[in-house]
Order: structure tokens, then C-alpha cells, then sequence
């Protein structure tokens, strides 16, 4: 365990180290005038200090002593709180083959009584400072030993580190490079950039470091570095971001032989950042649009719904616009009072698992009603209808009802596509599908789903002979995703939903009037 020597040589208390273990003595039977000496720890000297420095006082009395000789700097740091009260010692020697450190100098200017100083080199500023208090210093070599750093930058006297506002690092630090650095920082008052012409992260990292501890804020690190490595340009905006909270900003300078040589690069990358900004925005003001006008839609939708169970409520039924059998019965009043509010109301549609759970219309053509909702008014959402070929009284042998697709906003047929998940059609009950008519209530069980490019042949409503249906009817099964064992025989009627997939496709949905 290393530990500290005391000794006295003439004039001189003598402190160094000694690695050579000694026995415990206390204090007090210590024969200081026969060996001249005391081995303590560290610890000892920090726990016991008053009795340490009272000790010290009184030998330095008793021997006539005036000179501390310390065996380094660091030594010399740990021991200087020891003689701050001390009026013999105004002397104080550094052996070390070493620049009086600033730390060391810190010590000695807090002291009343030293009067002298001598080390292997000490710094111009130093001697400046030291003289102006009235210490003498001397340098044991005679050639002024001066760091990179200190030089590069002229700072050779107090003044000028007190009052230096730019700093140039060129060089990786080295030790002493850093011990001055942290004394500049100790001094100065006026530093606002600090220009890196080397880029070393170590360095860079030390230097931050030393400046926040000093408190030292409001200062530019410029990094004249033509760096181009992804991770160091992210890991250099990491510790910006942190410095920053210190008000100390990190800034890459790129000379301006790389910026010519990647000028066209640097267009290009900003070109290209400013058209994915564009469709960025685009994009956002497209899905805004979508959303909006897609809520908007719902509402509206809604809103016709809310009217339409106030309207079956209220009771009130009128008379459908028939041409023939008039005296045929209502057996719906809920649709038949539909049509207060459109003549053109033929019936009512529900999917189980779905929104669909609309009244059905029917116009002359097949047009109308994908630009016209319940009410006749313009709607982009249109309305579920009838195709105009239909009889709407007496059922067809395929009954086709159109719906658009809105697949944001769920209305009319835009979550019919419910029905190709498995998940969904394996579910017995939402193979049911209700179409009441103003005369009928009807239940159809589906026997085919299917995609399909966009074409007419699934929408035939009318056949000549039982032959021609049940060829029909295995067209439409041969195309389902699954079979659903659904047996259909000549005479049977079947009701078909039908919408957009995709701008080529249509989705399909085949049921068996079985009720």
C-alpha cells in the first residue's frame, strides 16, 4: 500500500511516497528527533488532519524549517491544505520533471505565506500572476517549456488567456495540452468559439466536459472537418443536442474545395427533400380530404337514417306508384311509409356483420342512384338500388342490387368485402341476408362470393329456358371462394349484391331466396 513520507534534510520537510511497508506507530510515540521521519496513508492524514497539520507546525519550528519539498504535483495538491496555516513554511519546491501544474498554482496563490516557488518549468502567465502577489518563482531548466496548445494559441501571459474569445485546437491533446485547457478554462472570460481543425471525438468529448464544469455557456465548437461517416455525423448531433442544454453548440464546417466537389450531390439531396416535402404535404392534404369528406359522408348518411326511423315512427304510409295488381296488400308498413320521403323506395336490404341496413330504391336506369342519395339530392355516396330491369313487386329470377364501395367511411356497400373473410362466411348466421319488399319480407342464403374483372355476365336477370339458368347458376358457384353446399334447381330465385372491388374488379355476392 503506498504511502506518505515525512522527513526533514536541513531546512526542508520533505514529502514523498513509499511503497515499502511499515509498521503501525501511532502518532504520539513516534521518536521524531532520532529517525527523522513518519509514514501515514492517505486516509489518515484526511481523517486526522488538524493533528497532522499541528504536528507539521511544530517541527517546523523545532528544526527551524521554511521550505516544502513535494515529490510531485499531485502530492503537493494533497498537502498544501496542511500549510495553509502554517507561518514557518514560505517556501515551496516541486522535484518532479514537470510543469507546475495549474491546480498546484491554485494552492499556492490561496496561501498568505509563500513567498517562493520552484519547479522544473512553470508557465509564463503563472510567473506573471505569482509576481503581481509577490511570489518569487524559478525554473530549474532554462529552456521555457511551453504546450502545444498555449503556444499555438499566444497565450503566454495572463492578460491574454483572461481575455481570449477565439481558441484554435490543430493537434490532438496530449496531457499537458489538457491540464492547460483546464486552467485557460479556470481563467478566461470571454471565450466564445473554440475552432477544431482536427476532429478527434476523445477531445472533443474532454472539451465539452471541461467547459460545463467551469460553467461556461454561450460557446461555438466550429469542427472544420469534412465529414461524411453516417454514424459520427449522428453521433455529433446526439452530443449537440445535449450540449445544447449548456448553451454550447456544435457546428460542422465543410471546406469549400468538398463543397464545390459535392455541390451537384447537395442540390440533388436537396431537391429531392423538397419534392418528398411536397407529396409529404400533398399526400397529407389527400388523406386530410379523404377524412374529412369521408366523416363529412357518415354524417350525412346518418343523418338520412336518423329521418328514416322518425318517418317509420310517425306511421304515416302512402300508396305505392303500382301500374297493376292495386289491390294487392302491404304486408311492410315500415316501407311503405319510406316512401313519404321517395316514391322510388322498393324495399329493404340487411347483411348481418355489415352497416348494410338500408332501403333499396329503384330508377329508370342503373345511373341515377350512384350520384343521388335517398333523398334525390347530389351524393358522391349514391344510394343501394335495384337494377332498373328488376320487378320490384313480382322477384326475378336474379334480383341485382348495386351499391357503391366507401370504404372509409363504411356507408352503402363499403363493408361488403366483410363478406370475403373466412372469419366471416364461416359464421352460419351472417350467411343469412333479409330483403323485404313493401309486399314481402324475404331471407336468402348465400351459395357464392367471388372477385371478378369488371364484366356483365353475372348480372343476367332474366332466362329463357331452366337450361339456361342452371348453366348460369354454375358459372356464378364455379367462381366462389368457397362452396357452401347450397343446392339450386330450376325455379329458385336468387338475389345478387353487387360493387367495386378495386377500379377493374367487382366483388360479387350470390344468395338463395330460401324463405
Amino acid at each position: 500500500m503506498q504511502k506518505i513520507q515525512i522527513s526533514v534534510y536541513n531546512d526542508s520537510i520533505i514529502f514523498a511516497y513509499k511503497d515499502t511497508p511499515t509498521n503501525k506507530q501511532n502518532l504520539f510515540n513516534t521518536n521524531i528527533i532520532n529517525d527523522s521521519e513518519l509514514v501515514f496513508t492517505p486516509n489518515y492524514i484526511l481523517e486526522n488532519e488538524k493533528l497532522v497539520s499541528i504536528f507539521i507546525n511544530e517541527l517546523c519550528e523545532e528544526k527551524h524549517i521554511y521550505r516544502a519539498t513535494f515529490f510531485d504535483n499531485d502530492l503537493a495538491v494533497f498537502m498544501m491544505d496542511l500549510l495553509r496555516k502554517n507561518p514557518y513554511i514560505t517556501a515551496i519546491c516541486v522535484r518532479e520533471n514537470a510543469t507546475l501544474s495549474y491546480e498546484l498554482y491554485e494552492k499556492i496563490m490561496e496561501n498568505k505565506n509563500i513567498s517562493y516557488v520552484e519547479a522544473e518549468s512553470i508557465q509564463s502567465y503563472m510567473v506573471e500572476m505569482l509576481d503581481k502577489k509577490g511570489i518569487h518563482s524559478e525554473s530549474r531548466t532554462e529552456v521555457f517549456y511551453i504546450s502545444h496548445f498555449m503556444q499555438s494559441n499566444n497565450l503566454t501571459s495572463f492578460s491574454k488567456i483572461f481575455y481570449k474569445m477565439n481558441i484554435h485546437i490543430d493537434s490532438i491533446f496530449d496531457e499537458d495540452d489538457k491540464d492547460d485547457f483546464l486552467a485557460f478554462c479556470n481563467i478566461n472570460k470571454y471565450l466564445k468559439t473554440i475552432h477544431l481543425d482536427i476532429y478527434n471525438k476523445q477531445d472533443l468529448e474532454t472539451i465539452i466536459d471541461i467547459l460545463i464544469d467551469n460553467r461556461i455557456r454561450n460557446v461555438n465548437i466550429l469542427i472544420y472537418a469534412n465529414i461524411k461517416d453516417a454514424k459520427t455525423i449522428e453521433y455529433l448531433k446526439k452530443i449537440n443536442k445535449k450540449s445544447m442544454k449548456n448553451k454550447i453548440k456544435i457546428e460542422l464546417v465543410y471546406s469549400k474545395e468538398y463543397l464545390n466537389n459535392n455541390l451537384f450531390m447537395q442540390i440533388m439531396m436537396n431537391t429531392l427533400k423538397i419534392i418528398g416535402l411536397i407529396l409529404i404535404i400533398i399526400v397529407l392534404g389527400i388523406i386530410s380530404y379523404i377524412t374529412i369528406s369521408n366523416y363529412k359522408s357518415l354524417q350525412e348518411v346518418n343523418a338520412i337514417q336518423e329521418d328514416i326511423r322518425e318517418v317509420i315512427k310517425d306511421g304515416e304510409t302512402k300508396t305505392p306508384p303500382m301500374e297493376t295488381e292495386t289491390d294487392r296488400k302491404i304486408e311492410n308498413n315500415y316501407i311503405a311509409s319510406i316512401l313519404t320521403i321517395n316514391p322510388d323506395v322498393v324495399g329493404w336490404l340487411k347483411v348481418n356483420e355489415t352497416n348494410i341496413d338500408y332501403p333499396v330504391v329503384q330508377a329508370e336506369d342503373n345511373d341515377y342512384y350512384l350520384k343521388h342519395n335517398l333523398y334525390q339530392e347530389e351524393d358522391k355516396n349514391g344510394w343501394i338500388f335495384m337494377d332498373y330491369r328488376n320487378n320490384s313487386y313480382d322477384l326475378d329470377a336474379n334480383t341485382i342490387l348495386f351499391g357503391h364501395t366507401m370504404y372509409y367511411s363504411s356507408v352503402m356497400f363499403g363493408t361488403l368485402a366483410n363478406a370475403y373473410k373466412k372469419t366471416w362466411y364461416s359464421n352460419p348466421e351472417n350467411l343469412k341476408i333479409t330483403f323485404d319488399t313493401i309486399y314481402e319480407s324475404h331471407t336468402y342464403e348465400i351459395f357464392s362470393i367471388y372477385k371478378v374483372p369488371k364484366t356483365t355476365d353475372y348480372l343476367q336477370n332474366y332466362f329463357e329456358t331452366d337450361e339456361d339458368f342452371m348453366e348460369f347458376i354454375d358459372l356464378i358457384k364455379g367462381r366462389s371462394i368457397e362452396d357452401f353446399d347450397v343446392s339450386i334447381k330450376p325455379g329458385d330465385k336468387i338475389l345478387t349484391l353487387s360493387t367495386c372491388s378495386t377500379y377493374t374488379e367487382r366483388l360479387v355476392v350470390h344468395a338463395k331466396l330460401i324463405a
